[in-house]
């Protein structure tokens, strides 16, 4: 007869329910694993030997057969490590199975027996609540379990002696508290340190407010890495479905340090060395990339025409979908990815296209050579183009402006709330919910965006003089009904779209 315990396993943010059943045969002594385990399964099997030597508890000598089931779905991770050792206390009778029938468990052993944490408690706590079963979990990811809800019966211990303990009645366990992000001092970065620059400021704000994509150029030193830095200052924090789909995301990646629950929007800042798998998600555990990690959140790509050109077209599908799908031979993951990208770069490689006294010989030339890195279907789907040119000694000397992080971060919590009261009362219940000017689409768009007639005359001459494609037609309309949204007008007006008509375009040669 052989023993049951409930565990999980991970395909992107989903969860598979996966029944670790352990039986004792006659036969060579031997202590089996089968099921697609990966390395990380199989190993576990010296770490559950090794607790339960820790413990005093000999493994009987006989024929061991752990079966992960369902058979044919790959088992990654060390969280297996808990749940096997658990269904083999309940065969040699040490642990009633009654007891543990209520429970899914995911942890890793240690030789001494202590519990460490792993990835993916946060999904899994959500997926036991779901089907009304208890969570067994590490000490240290019980304040991330926690915040699946108040109904969830979790138990928290930090090793597999204070778990037996609390099954044979010696010692209890108390439910764990949930624990949120604390700031760190200093970690906002504030927007009165830049001094000159008002036209990129005020993009910067316009991108805050209708989470539009932005491309700023410029020479090296004219602080575009600076501004783009400030931007997590001047964006709300998350709403609680948004903080819990982000720490989904960083509890899948192993992110949420001690358990927290991330309540500031995420801010990566990525190297153009990344790798495709790094940027997008992949390697041998399908883990969640850069773009997934930015979900609600910014993506900040400095020196973008130096990233690898396969790496950022890869960016396209996920800019306009949300999403990043990872495939696999026999599966495939998919990760939410609703970020907004911003990305730097020069104007051409030395950098100093405008200054005739630091230019290179290849001038002009090399700004084209060098723009053209970037495609045109990329460069369509960023919503805003600003120019960022090098900041005077004169600029430098002057105190620091009147507003900072704070004032502009305050006129962006307005306009973000006139979107989220907008698109709350237009949409029909059920329809995935649009939270800033930069998710509408289609009819959608039309109604929330359409300019008023000398407005229109406008977008459609310059569509047809600049050759905007439909993309940069409605991304035009977007950036329009933000610019409406922050002067608090009801509908948007021709200078609205003149305005974003002249952040259209920016790289020279397209």
């Amino acid at each position: 007869m052989a023993a049951r315990v409930c565990t999980v396993a991970f395909q992107g943010i989903d969860v598979l329910d996966i029944d670790v059943q352990v039986q004792m045969t006659g036969g060579p002594i031997a202590f089996t694993v089968v099921g697609l385990p990966d390395k990380a399964v199989g190993e576990s099997r010296e770490r559950v030997r090794g607790a339960l030597h820790a413990l005093g508890i000999a493994l009987p000598a006989q024929r061991l057969m752990v079966n992960l089931a369902p058979a044919d779905v790959l088992k990654e991770g060390s969280h297996f490590d808990l749940p096997i050792a658990l269904a083999l206390l309940v065969m040699m009778g040490i642990l009633p199975d009654d007891m543990l029938a209520g429970y899914q468990s995911l942890g890793e052993l240690g030789l001494d027996g202590s519990i460490s944490p792993v990835a993916g408690v946060l999904p899994a706590a959500i997926n036991a609540l779901a089907g009304g079963k208890g969570l067994i979990c590490p000490a240290a990811s019980g304040g991330e379990a926690a915040w699946a809800g108040d109904g969830l019966d979790i138990l928290a211990p930090s090793s597999l002696l204070s778990l037996i303990n609390h099954f044979k009645g010696t010692q209890v366990l108390s439910r764990p508290e949930p624990k949120l992000q604390t700031d760190i001092p200093g970690s906002i970065k504030d927007l009165r340190d830049v001094k000159g620059q008002e036209t990129a400021k005020r993009v910067l704000e316009i991108a805050a407010c209708g989470g539009h994509n932005l491309l700023m150029l410029g020479p090296p030193g004219s602080g575009k890495s600076m501004l783009a830095s400030r931007l997590p200052g001047l964006l709300p924090s998350l709403d609680p479905a948004e903080a819990l789909e982000v720490s989904m995301v960083h509890s899948i990646a192993g992110g949420l340090e001690g358990g927290r629950l991330i309540r500031t929007r995420p801010f990566r800042e990525v190297h153009h060395s990344a790798t495709l798998a790094a940027m997008v998600g992949g390697g041998t555990r399908a883990r969640p990339g850069e773009i997934s990690l930015a979900h609600h959140g910014v993506l900040f790509l400095d020196e973008l025409p130096e990233f690898a050109r396969g790496t950022l077209e890869a960016l396209r599908q996920p800019l306009e979908t949300g999403r990043a799908t990872v495939s696999r031979a026999n599966h495939h993951v998919t990760y939410p990815a609703r970020f907004q990208l911003v990305a730097a770069m020069n104007p051409c490689r030395c950098g100093h296209l405008d200054d005739a006294a630091l230019a290179c010989g290849r001038a002009p030339k090399c700004a084209s050579d060098y723009q053209s890195k970037i495609s045109g279907p990329l460069f369509d789907r960023i919503d805003l183009h600003v120019d960022v040119p090098a900041v005077s000694a004169a600029d430098l000397s002057l105190p620091p402006p009147r507003e900072g992080t704070a004032e502009v971060a305050a006129r962006v919590a307005t306009a973000r709330e006139i979107q989220r009261a907008r698109y709350h009362k237009l949409l029909p219940p059920g329809h995935p919910p649009i939270r800033s000017n930069a998710e509408a689409d289609g009819e959608v768009l039309e109604k929330v965006a359409g300019p008023d007639p000398q407005g229109r005359q406008l977008l459609t001459d310059a569509a047809e003089r600049l050759k905007l494609s439909a993309r940069g037609y409605h991304r035009v309309l977007r950036v329009a009904r933000t610019l409406a949204d922050m002067d608090g007008a009801d509908g948007v007006r021709r200078i609205h779209v003149a305005e974003a008509l002249s952040y259209r375009r920016v790289a020279p040669g397209r």
